[in-house]
């Protein structure tokens, strides 16, 4: 379902996406870090880290508030140039996801520290091209890599989650190499701090702000 047309049958959508995003599977317990990880690089740098999490506008707003995140962009991966715009990906059949790139600096966060936040608070990784109330593949679970390194890291991290049994069903997560992230269009880029009312952004994602606050608070920044 297309995220903005949710709100679109009034009321009635609104406590039954409500209802439906408090009944989400969460983790059983606090998520540990990661067993197999990057230590903080000892000078300042620039990475790249490219996740989906169903709607971007949730994921976008959580990894701006992450300690060490210096920049997030709106946009969509798994697709290509020609398929890479909203209307299209809208339609499920594009093979884009909704992603976010995220640039961070290595010597204050590190990469499977990024993946913490993405399985714990970012979204549902156990559910299938669906995320709440969104559904269709453009909003499946995906870790992009970049480099063998972060496909090792995801991977181990995976397993690590999945071994402790952390989630009550599978994770879903697919790990799929980087090919092109595009960007998205101007009008989504920031779209949670520029409607801060916005019956989505209250009901579905700033909940995962307060998450993100609440339970990693050596992450949050305001």
């Amino acid at each position: 379902m297309n995220h903005i047309r949710a709100f679109a049958l009034g009321s009635l959508a609104i406590v039954l996406i409500a209802c439906a995003a408090a009944a989400m599977p969460a983790a059983r317990a606090p998520l540990p870090d990661p067993a197999t990880d990057d230590a903080l690089s000892p000078t300042k740098g620039k990475s790249v880290a490219v996740l989906a999490g169903g709607c971007f506008w949730g994921m976008e707003e959580v990894f701006q508030h992450v300690r060490g995140v210096t920049n997030v962009t709106s946009g969509y991966a798994g697709g290509s140039a020609r398929t890479a715009n909203y209307e299209m990906v809208s339609t499920g059949t594009s093979g884009h996801a909704e992603s976010v790139k995220i640039e961070y600096d290595p010597s204050k966060i590190s990469y499977g520290q990024l993946l913490k936040v993405f399985f714990w608070v970012a979204h549902d990784p156990t559910q299938k091209n669906a995320q709440w109330p969104d559904t269709g593949p453009q909003y499946r679970s995906v870790i992009f890599y970049g480099s063998e390194r972060q496909q090792v890291l995801a991977k181990a991290y995976i397993s690590q989650l999945q071994n402790a049994h952390v989630f009550q069903n599978p994770i879903a997560t697919e790990l799929v190499r980087l090919s092109n992230f595009y960007d998205a269009e101007d009008y989504h880029q920031d779209y949670a701090v520029k409607h801060p009312q916005d019956r989505y952004i209250v009901q579905i994602d700033l909940p995962k702000l307060d998450d993100l606050r609440k339970q990693i608070p050596q992450l949050y920044v305001k």
